[in-house]
């Protein structure tokens, strides 16, 4: 069995299921605490998971507080306009992103998503990250009720002061925590529910291509153009650096008892089974000229992934020694960028309650727990239902949601836009441990609640930051094993 332990200071020691985006940078926020930490993967190798991700002021001050924000930028293209089309790739409107830097200091970047995973990867240690441990039983053992144990598929067992479940929308530590809470009769109703089923989605990154052939490679800000098809049908692409696009298709599920079949169905995806999705896509066309085939052609086959788009917003998150974090406690759709975003800012506000134990008992955990929740339970929501509506709008099929995305595309104010950007651009949390990032546009951040074990370093050392907060090339150091294979999925 191993132990965690931390030197010299009455901290927890953590272990951390799941590898993810969120799970990654918690991890990096922990090494800048000093708390003690292992990550539990349950992939055997890294891989390159997944298409595009986008990221904007949300989340990029902590990158700039953690001095990664160039190292972002080095593998980013900045977004000003995405393009809607419909089945014949007639123009059907488009939604402005510019703006953004003038109210927050930041622009909306687009990049690729395996390209950022190993730049939070390069930043830990590989030490700290056990791959091929498949997470079965979590425990508070009976002869030691400060620890918790944790029991992999390989019968290995580790011990530590609390465990981070951000092990994705199937978590272990989600199942084992709700098994508990079951049986004793505490889950709430709503925790009981399946998740729903919106979306089938396949996804994709071309090798590179001729420049010549796709001159807007040339650009250096991103093209992002999406088609909305008929019959529950929906495809897309956006530029990216290396002369690469990321690509996806959708088919929306009529019900969720087929999308249920569906599920039951296809429970083992593989190469061979993405087949018939690429058959279907195949000669659709191509916002970019040509077809969809073209893209798919110029994509490994092994690098083409196909899953589920489920979503749910949970009650409870946390339990005993046990907290979740990303789509582990809040699983929502693709289409307004908000499940790694989010995923990561539950990392943020997580460790800034951690700053804040007083030491290790259960009392401290559980009102660090509480913290957590309390600071992040309702954004996180008002975040899942931004991503139901911009589903709706955006890939919805029905005659509202057409009415809807006309209405949008072709007839809403720019001002009225800009408002709806003024208005989503308040919420920056940053990490409050650490030197504060300036505010550098026109719309201040909502106040942020303070370390406060750390509260007279800003309010003496660093009154200027904190007052201007309120109110106005990398390389892998570590040796990660990281397979150029796309054959599954990562957590969050």
């Amino acid at each position: 069995m191993t132990s965690l332990s931390t030197e010299n200071r009455d901290l927890p020691s953590v272990i951390i299921v799941g590898a993810g985006l969120g799970g990654l940078l918690l991890a990096i926020l922990l090494d800048r605490i000093g708390i003690e930490y292992t990550v539990l993967e349950r992939s055997a190798v890294f891989r390159s998971l997944g298409s595009a991700m986008a990221m904007g002021p949300h989340l990029l001050p902590v990158f700039e507080q953690l001095g990664m924000l160039k190292e972002l930028q080095d593998i980013s293209l900045e977004c000003h306009t995405m393009l809607q089309f419909d089945e014949h790739l007639t123009a059907m409107g488009e939604v402005l992103m510019k703006g953004q830097k003038e109210l927050t200091g930041y622009d909306n970047i687009i990049f690729l998503r395996p390209d950022f995973h190993r730049l939070l990867l390069s930043k830990i240690s590989s030490e700290r990250i056990i791959n091929n441990k498949r997470v079965l039983k979590i425990e508070e053992p009976e002869d030691a009720p400060d620890k918790v144990r944790v029991t992999c598929a390989d019968n290995s067992v580790y011990e530590a002061d609390m465990v981070i479940g951000a092990d994705g929308t199937y978590s272990a530590v989600r199942q084992n925590m709700y098994r508990l809470l079951e049986e004793s009769g505490k889950l709430p109703k709503p925790d009981k529910e399946p998740m729903g089923i919106g979306y089938t989605c396949m996804v994709g990154i071309t090798g590179p291509v001729d420049p010549e052939k796709y001159p807007e490679l040339k650009d250096d800000f991103t093209h992002f153009r999406s088609v909305v098809g008929g019959v529950r049908h929906n495809w897309g692409a956006i530029s990216q650096k290396g002369n690469r696009f990321s690509w996806s298709a959708n088919i929306q599920f009529a019900s969720q008892a087929e999308a249920q079949r569906q599920q039951f169905m296809n429970s083992e995806w593989g190469p061979e089974s993405n087949k018939e999705m690429i058959k279907e896509f195949h000669s659709r066309p191509n916002p970019f000229g040509g077809t969809m085939g073209d893209f798919i052609d110029a994509t490994p086959p092994e690098l083409i992934s196909k899953v589920f788009l489920e979503h749910k917003m949970f009650k409870t998150w946390y339990h005993g020694r046990s907290v979740l974090i990303g789509d582990a406690c809040h699983k929502m759709l693709p289409s307004a960028g908000q499940g790694a975003v989010n995923a990561m800012q539950d990392a943020v506000i997580l460790a800034n309650c951690f700053y804040d134990l007083k030491d290790k008992s259960a009392k401290s955990i559980t009102e660090a727990f509480e913290s957590f929740y309390s600071q992040r339970y309702e954004r996180a929501k008002d975040a899942y239902n931004l991503s139901q509506m911009v589903s709706k709008i955006m890939l919805g099929q029905s005659w509202s949601d057409r009415l809807m995305r006309t209405v949008l595309l072709k007839y809403l104010p720019h001002s009225v836009q800009q408002r709806q950007y003024e208005k989503a651009a308040l919420y920056r949390p940053q990490i409050m441990f650490l030197p504060l990032t300036k505010n550098k546009g026109s719309v201040a951040p909502l106040p942020q609640k303070p370390c406060q074990s750390h509260e007279d370093y800003h309010e003496d050392d660093h009154e200027d930051d904190h007052e201007d907060h309120y109110e106005d090339d990398h390389e892998d150091h570590y040796g990660h094993d990281y397979e150029e294979v796309d054959r599954g999925y990562h957590d969050d």
